[in-house]
């Protein structure tokens, strides 16, 4: 009894926990990219010339898209198909 009714109580108290996180951003990175997703949202940094594809632009990339369908999607990918990855080290 003693058990379900703190297990209840702990059901119960996860929305207050989940609100907790809702505080604001924890860190300058989260607040930067909180702001970016602000301007977004708020469409503040819209440009403000149109950006338009002409006829050609428009029918090159739909034939782009419909080839893409002619590949067949593989079972698998094999791992070691392909180039090597780069490290990163910058040498």
């Amino acid at each position: 009894m003693k058990s379900t009714t703190l297990c209840c109580l702990g059901l119960l108290a996860l929305p207050l926990t989940a609100h907790a996180l809702d505080a604001g951003p924890a860190s300058p990175q989260q607040q930067e990219t909180e702001g970016w997703l602000q301007l977004q949202r708020n469409n503040t940094a819209a440009s403000q010339k149109p950006q338009t594809a002409t006829a050609a632009e428009r029918e090159l990339a739909m034939q782009r898209w419909l080839k893409s369908y002619q590949h067949d999607i593989p079972e698998f990918f094999d791992q070691d198909a392909g180039g090597a990855v780069d490290s990163g080290s910058g040498e």
